[in-house]
């Protein structure tokens, strides 16, 4: 295992930010860590990077204890956290040749000209990191991360405020440093976990509430199937709600909806009839599984 966590408690003061929190992560493992904010996210994270001390429990990285073998800990584990901490007024490689320096890495010249291929960085290498955009800026904030070669790679919203094409670029990049590390990344974007991870662990009011493949967790809570609806004339939500076997209707516009029907219903056949006994016209009438996106909020809603 890569990544122990054991009845991890966190206080602060009289608030628990984690509360018995214990999973595992093995080698070589793409794991999203998945939670709304204040879930306790960032904590775990932060625990598991040294950077602050766990209240109760136990946290072990590559078989070194986070509480008595830090240094060894941060030799493994390369991090990118949120804030993306950088200095602006250095050049990419300057910067990079500093960091080397700090983890006393042998042929620094040469693991900083790997690096810079590795994340894409290699026409940027000769600017201010403050010239950057955001999407280069998070590339160095990668390329810090793995310069020391780690085993264990924990990103803490890697691709927050990013565009879309910077999102796709990032995302590959990950995809492919995952081949060859255990990687631990937070995020909010569903698609990207989707996309990406091999496994999702969910965290809400600093409780784990699910831990499992990705494809598992759809398949689980996917006891019913979302249908949505397009008619040629607006209808009324309210009247299409009291079609027998609905649960809830959410309206997009005034012909299309989605519509939620009760556990192990199946509605297409009484949405068509509905149509038809109101001389309707539709559209398109189809089923769509449930998405990661719909179990996140039935596992993290009030």
């Amino acid at each position: 295992m890569s990544i122990i966590i054991q009845e991890v408690v966190k206080e602060y003061g009289s608030q628990r930010a984690l509360n018995n929190v214990s999973f595992n992560v093995d080698s070589g493992e793409i794991v999203g860590f998945l939670g709304p904010n204040g879930a306790g996210k960032s904590t775990m994270m932060k625990i598991i990077t040294c950077f602050i001390p766990q209240t109760q429990g136990k946290v072990s990285v590559c078989g070194f204890d986070v509480a008595e073998n830090a240094m060894q800990v941060k030799q493994k584990v390369g991090y990118l956290p949120e804030s993306n901490p950088r200095y602006d007024d250095m050049y990419v490689k300057e910067f990079l040749s500093f960091i080397a320096g700090i983890h006393n890495i042998k042929s620094p010249k040469e693991r900083v000209a790997e690096v810079i291929k590795m994340v894409g960085l290699d026409i940027e290498q000769h600017k201010l990191i403050g010239a950057l955009s955001k999407g280069y800026k998070q590339r160095v904030g990668l390329a810090q991360a793995l310069i020391h070669d780690p085993e264990v790679l924990i990103l803490d919203e890697p691709t927050s405020g990013l565009d879309p094409n910077q999102i796709v670029d990032i995302r590959n990049l990950i995809k492919e440093i995952g081949k060859t590390k255990t990687v631990l990344m937070s995020t909010h974007i569903m698609q990207e976990v989707e996309a990406i991870c091999d496994r999702v662990i969910i965290i809400n009011r600093g409780k784990i509430v699910a831990d499992d493949k990705t494809e598992n967790l759809k398949t689980i809570f996917s006891d019913r199937k979302l249908v949505i609806v397009e008619f040629k004339e607006d209808v009324d939500p309210k009247t299409l709600s009291k079609v027998k076997g609905v649960q809830s209707v959410t309206q997009k516009s005034n012909t299309l909806f989605q519509i939620y029907p009760e556990p192990k219903k199946d509605i297409r056949e009484a949405v068509f009839k509905f149509a038809v006994d109101n001389q309707l016209n539709i559209i398109s009438l189809k089923e769509e599984e449930k998405r990661l996106e719909e179990v996140f909020k039935s596992l993290t809603k009030s």
